[in-house]
């Protein structure tokens, strides 16, 4: 349910705060008030595209921000998902916010964190439905009628499998349609994997050869340089027969030892000598290991370095930033040359499999059939009914599923909306046939039935009366202000007929403040409801009849509720 809402900085609003209740909700004003703009703000907040002047003239950044209760268990199973709320919060509060800025750049925000544009758009399914004249002309669409009767079809998980059939089916045809290629240009692709696969095994490549030959091309580059300082190292420590270092340690260890039986301490002395002695030798001789860089001339093996690193940058350039992706591409291409040489069993195997899985999706389009047929003939009667309380007496309404010969991503069903507005007629597509007068009542008449199914706390309905009667239109304020007892209901209207059945009026209106225009918006009294729904009524000026007149239907309004 949406508890408060918050806008500022947006068109002719300055900065407006409201607070709403349960059941029905209207607001009403003069043209030109603000309530599309409000419209257009719950619609922004919602994630929907801002209109080019949405955001108000000299100001920075606009703000639409609102408050959510009683969320429902789907809104926060998806939250939970999501990781936002406990899997048990379906009665936390929710504070949605979103922003717009001069550049047009826009930031929303949960509960204080940042979300992205797909889960605003995904969230707002479950906290407002709105039905406006945009809505209404989505109606027509057929993909949309679809969805409104799957939405209330009971498929258990034939849908969900056959989706995930359909998806696996579409690969399968694909893996065919590479293997079926013209013969000539397979035969020129066969060519073609030959010829890299030769060329990659030619080479002989092992994995992290490329570092050991960066390495090796290294110290063949400094090869004199490492002779010469090894060289001297094992010299000094280990080579010279009259000062060597290990010489030098020995001769001291052996007077250490001289002495132990004298100083006992300087035995330990002469172990640590010793021991150092092999350090020392051990150094010499890695030293001399260094200085063995390679044997014969190091000119010569620096050219076969350079060459080997040469191929294998040849090859990266081809088939991968290095050997890895090398070989890795090289496997690849032996895969696929393997289905070009055994294209003719692949290709029966694919359509083996394709076969199979077209019978367990028309086993599972079939169900899909069953479930939405059963849907419809909820649908048929109770929108038929629906529509006669809102003066279409002799209307005829039908859902109409035909099986198509293909299969389609969500089953073989193309679903239509028909209906019959006057006796006698025959059945049209909604779309072939509906004014806007009566588009609007069959989209109420939908949000009747559904009203218990879809879980969306609050419905949002702009203008829902328009090109509609009065008397038509005290039906429509009936039927809304029986939805309002079970999910919120805002309405902004020009009827009386429907502003008088509200459980809470309110008026917006606009007024000079300086320089500018701003709206506000305020919850009407009893003395203030009848004000504004005799001004409806009226003309240029109230009068005392329609203020009466006014007063008599709020007061039927009362009891209808």
């Amino acid at each position: 349910m949406l508890q408060s809402l918050h806008i500022e900085n947006m068109a002719i609003i300055s900065s407006l705060d409201v607070d709403f209740g349960n059941g029905l909700s209207v607001i009403t004003g003069e043209t030109g008030a603000g309530k599309s703009v409000m419209i257009d703000a719950i619609l922004f907040l919602l994630g929907g595209k801002p209109p080019r002047d949405m955001l108000r003239r000299g100001a920075e950044r606009g703000t639409v921000s609102a408050v959510f209760s009683e969320v429902g268990a789907a809104c926060a199973s998806y939250l939970a998902e999501m990781g936002f709320l406990g899997e048990r919060e379906a009665d936390a509060e929710l504070l949605l916010q979103r922003t717009l800025d001069q550049n047009g750049k826009t930031t929303a925000r949960l509960n204080g964190r940042m979300i992205p544009q797909t889960i605003l758009r995904e969230l707002s399914r479950y906290l407002v439905s709105v039905h406006g004249q945009t809505d209404n002309q989505l109606l027509l669409q057929q993909a949309v009628q679809k969805q409104i009767l799957d939405g209330i079809a009971d498929f258990g998980e034939s849908l969900a499998h056959y989706r995930s059939c359909f998806q696996k089916r579409a690969e399968l045809q694909r893996q065919l349609a590479d293997t079926s290629r013209d013969t000539a240009e397979m035969a020129r692709l066969a060519d073609i994997l030959r010829f890299q696969i030769a060329q990659i095994d030619e080479a002989q490549l092992k994995l992290h050869e490329e570092e050991e030959l960066l390495t090796q091309r290294t110290r063949l580059q400094h090869a004199e340089k490492i002779a010469k300082q090894t060289s001297f190292a094992y010299h000094v420590l280990y080579g010279s027969e009259k000062g060597s270092a290990l010489l030098i340690l020995e001769r001291a260890a052996a007077a250490m030892t001289g002495i132990a039986g004298v100083i006992p301490e300087a035995a330990l002395l002469a172990e640590r000598l010793t021991a150092m002695r092999y350090e020392v030798e051990d150094i010499a001789n890695t030293a001399r290991d260094y200085g063995e860089v390679v044997e014969g001339d190091p000119t010569a093996a620096l050219d076969r370095v350079e060459a080997r690193l040469d191929l294998i940058t040849k090859l990266e350039r081809k088939y991968g930033k290095d050997i890895a992706e090398i070989l890795a591409f090289r496997a690849e291409a032996a895969k696929r040359l393997s289905l070009i040489d055994h294209s003719d069993e692949e290709s029966a195997r694919l359509k083996s499999e394709i076969k199979a899985l077209e019978a367990q999706m028309q086993m599972l389009a079939t169900q899909c059939h069953a479930a939405r047929v059963s849907a419809s003939e909820v649908l048929n009667s109770r929108i038929a009914a629906e529509l006669a309380f809102l003066d279409m007496p002799s209307v005829r309404f039908e859902i109409a599923i035909t099986q198509t010969d293909h299969f389609l991503p969500d089953g073989n069903d193309e679903v239509c909306f028909m209906i019959a507005t006057n006796k006698g007629e025959a059945m049209m597509p909604l779309a072939r046939v509906a004014s806007g007068g009566e588009l609007a009542r069959v989209t109420l008449a939908l949000r009747s039935v559904l009203n218990d199914r879809d879980g969306v706390g609050t419905a949002v309905f702009d203008e829902v009366d328009t090109g509609i009667s009065g008397k038509t239109a005290r039906k429509i304020g009936i039927k809304l202000s029986e939805i309002g007892k079970k999910t919120q209901v805002l309405c902004v209207t020009h009827s009386a007929q429907i502003a008088s059945l509200a459980t809470a009026h309110y008026k917006i209106a606009k007024k000079e403040q300086g320089e500018r225009t701003v709206s506000t918006v305020s919850l009407l009294d009893d003395d203030g409801r009848v004000a504004e729904v005799a001004r409806i009524l009226g003309g240029l000026s109230v009068t005392d009849t329609q203020r009466r007149a006014a007063a008599e239907m709020i007061s039927e309004g009362g009891s209808l509720r």
